[in-house]
């Protein structure tokens, strides 16, 4: 299983991050994946069908952005994998909370994803979204 879950999250984990939305996200999930972050920017998202619909959002306002991979691990006994990764770009699209800054992001994050079989069932992103606001100038 590990082998195959590990596949499963680094697919899922490019999907996502390359902005590809719940469409390009679902074949690597439940139709009812749960999805939790304790960031005050996300507090409304409960699905990681919402929250992939989120990260194509961000790619508007942000259309380089890009992620840098620190660490990728399976835990076979807890039915988990960890990514944590650096995100970077610069705000020059629109669609943000604010005309275009030239302000740019580095933000670390961590994606934990549980999988029930061959599917991730939910995720927890670990995120400080206060910091990453604050680069962009939008708060």
């Amino acid at each position: 299983m590990t082998n195959s879950m590990t596949n499963i999250a680094r697919d899922f984990f490019e999907a996502c991050e390359a902005g590809k939305g719940w469409e390009g996200c679902t074949a690597y999930c439940l139709d009812d994946a749960t999805f939790s972050c304790q960031a005050d920017v996300l507090s409304d998202v409960t699905t990681i069908a919402g929250y992939a619909d989120w990260m194509q959002g961000l790619l508007g306002p942000i259309p380089d952005g890009h992620y840098e991979l620190t660490a990728f691990a399976s835990d076979e006994e807890r039915n988990t994998v960890v990514a944590a990764a650096v995100f970077h770009g610069t705000q020059t699209g629109e669609g943000g909370p604010i005309p275009p800054t030239g302000n740019t992001v580095a933000a670390d994050y961590v994606y934990a994803m549980q999988f029930d079989g061959d599917k991730i069932s939910h995720m927890t992103k670990i995120w400080n979204d206060g910091h990453s606001l604050k680069q962009l100038g939008w708060a």
